[in-house]
């Protein structure tokens, strides 16, 4: 194990400015996260940020919907946390359930009529929100490095979990 401030194994960082630069993304998430779903829900009540993200995926996705096993990996949930979710979900009546009809193992998590409307309206308000607290501060070059990089360690990270 190196000593503290020693350089490690990785180029052209040592153990610190490693640690820092994570701690520093950590922080900025964490910081950043609640402030991106204030306000996002139009009823006024608590939009989470498990449901805006699956909301926010099954608008952005051809249909309307996806399989529910990708959408519980893109939302890094388990089956059964994800299916608890998916149920209140439907409960409210923002999502419905659709069978494959190609491959009956495969279920499919859809948007519904009052689900998208509610999907569009959250990601408006998301947007301005995203101008506010990651487009100003960062402006759009820094906005697209960061998003290659995020892309560059989830790819990275995907790889090495499966």
């Amino acid at each position: 194990m190196a000593a503290e401030g020693e350089r490690g194994t990785g180029p052209g960082l040592d153990d610190d400015e490693l640690i820092t630069a994570w701690g520093l993304f950590y922080e900025a998430l964490n910081l950043t996260t609640p402030l991106l779903l204030e306000g996002i829900d139009p009823s006024g009540k608590e939009l989470t940020g498990p449901w805006f993200e699956v909301l926010l995926r099954l608008q952005r996705s051809p249909g309307h919907r996806l399989p529910m096993s990708e959408l519980a990996r893109q939302v890094s949930l388990s089956s059964g946390g994800f299916t608890k979710l998916a149920d209140r979900l439907e409960r409210r009546g923002y999502l419905a359930r659709q069978s494959c009809p190609s491959d009956r193992r495969v279920t499919y998590a859809a948007l519904t009529p009052e689900g998208l409307e509610l999907a569009e309206e959250s990601r408006r308000r998301h947007v301005a929100l995203l101008r506010t607290h990651v487009l100003e501060p960062l402006g759009a070059e820094g906005v697209r490095e960061f998003a290659d990089r995020a892309r560059q360690l989830r790819d990275s990270s995907a790889r090495t979990v499966r």
